[in-house]
């Protein structure tokens, strides 16, 4: 059973992405901030983290950074509340910023439970 970690600050959305991943199969770890998520890596090793972008302290895009130095081929998908692409044209392209930060795949709220799932597994090898 893969372990997954869930890094985000909403706490509905923490607890929804927790239930459907449970509910998929899958043991979940949520954390509420960056840093909470940093000492999660610290002691047990997790398949995939799921990370949001915009977080009050530690943003996302720092947390990754952290992620890498500690486990430089975990999994990340990256999630955000703001469109990545054409959303506003002076707007810094999150998607690009997400991925060069670490994450492997971005992917924008409100997450859609099959295409989140597909990614997954596709992150973690399993056949999607």
């Amino acid at each position: 059973m893969a372990r997954i970690l869930i890094i985000d600050d909403d706490e509905q959305v923490r607890g929804a992405t927790k239930f459907l991943l449970v509910s998929h199969g899958f043991e979940a770890v949520a954390v509420a901030d960056g840093k909470a998520g940093i000492e999660a890596i610290k002691t047990c090793t997790f398949d995939l983290i799921v990370v949001d972008l915009f977080m009050a302290g530690m943003n996302g895009l720092e947390t990754m950074k952290v992620i890498r130095e500690y486990n430089p081929q975990v999994p990340i998908i990256a999630v955000s509340g703001f469109l990545f692409k054409g959303y506003c044209p002076d707007m810094p392209n999150f998607e690009d910023m997400a991925l060069e930060a670490g994450a492997t795949t971005a992917m924008y709220k409100p997450i859609q439970p099959a295409e989140f799932l597909r990614a997954i597994n596709c992150s973690i090898g399993l056949a999607a």
